[in-house]
C-alpha cells in the first residue's frame, strides 16, 4: 500500500514562502508579516518557529545547501556543476532565484553558504572521479572552489545570459542545452594545451611568495614600518 505524501510541517511551510518572497523581493523589502500571509499562518507562529527574519533566512540558506548535497550525493551524473542539483529540486520553490537574490543583496551569511557548498562540491566531485565522470586534479580542493564560484557567477548575471544565449539559467532544466553544452564542452575538452597549462603553473610556482608581515596590496604599511 503507497503511503499518501507527508503535508509539509507549518515550519516548512513558512521556510518555502519565505524563499518565495526571497527571491522575488529581496529581504528587506519583505517583512515577516508578508511571509506569515503568503504561507498562510500567524506572525506570532513565524516568530515562534524562527525568532526573527534574522533566524529565517539562515533557515533559508541551510535549506539551500542542504539541497545541494542531497542531490548531489544521490547522483554524480550531472558531474562538476554545482548547480545542478538545485535545478533538478526544482519543482519546490525557486531554490535558484532565491540563491542570485541572496548572492547579490550580500547576505552576512553568504559567506557561510558559499563555503558549505564549495565544500560539498570537492567531496561529490571526488565522488564523480570515483565513478568515471571527472578527471582527477592535482588541486582537487581549489579546482571545486573555482567551480562553484564559476557557477555563481553565472547565476548573478543569469539575465545576461538570458539576453546573449537566450537561456534563463534559474528556469526550467529542459531548456538548459544553449548553456549545459557549451558549458561541458569547456569542461570535457578545455581550452588551452596541457603545455600551457605546465607553464603557468611552473611560472607562478617559481614567483617568491608574499612576506607573512608584508600588507596585502593597496592597504598601507603596518604602523611600526611609518618612517
Amino acid at each position: 500500500m503507497i503511503e499518501p505524501p507527508t503535508a509539509p510541517s507549518a515550519r516548512d511551510r513558512i521556510r518555502d514562502a519565505a524563499l518565495v518572497l526571497f527571491a522575488t523581493r529581496g529581504v528587506a523589502a519583505t517583512p515577516v508579516r508578508a511571509v506569515a500571509e503568503h504561507a498562510g499562518v500567524s506572525t506570532a507562529l513565524v516568530m515562534h518557529h524562527f525568532g526573527s527574519k534574522d533566524n529565517l533566512r539562515v533557515a533559508c540558506d541551510e535549506h539551500v545547501a542542504a539541497t545541494v548535497r542531497e542531490q548531489k550525493n544521490a547522483s554524480v551524473s550531472t558531474g562538476a556543476d554545482p548547480l545542478a542539483a538545485l535545478r533538478a529540486a526544482e519543482q519546490g520553490p525557486p531554490l535558484l532565484r532565491y540563491l542570485a537574490r541572496t548572492l547579490i543583496d550580500g547576505s552576512p551569511h553568504v559567506a557561510t553558504l558559499v563555503d558549505e557548498m564549495a565544500a560539498d562540491a570537492q567531496a561529490y566531485t571526488e565522488a564523480a572521479v570515483d565513478a568515471g565522470i571527472c578527471t582527477p586534479s592535482d588541486l582537487p580542493r581549489e579546482r571545486a572552489v573555482v567551480l562553484t564560484l564559476w557557477s555563481l557567477g553565472a547565476l548573478v548575471l543569469h539575465e545576461h545570459l538570458d539576453r546573449l544565449l537566450g537561456v534563463d539559467i534559474t528556469g526550467d532544466p529542459a531548456q538548459m542545452g544553449a548553456y549545459a553544452v557549451p558549458a561541458t564542452e569547456l569542461l570535457s575538452r578545455g581550452v588551452i594545451t596541457e603545455d600551457y597549462y605546465r607553464r603557468v603553473r611552473e611560472g607562478f610556482a617559481a614567483l617568491p611568495s608574499r612576506q607573512r608581515d608584508e600588507p596585502p596590496v593597496g592597504q598601507p604599511p603596518h604602523p611600526q614600518e611609518e618612517s
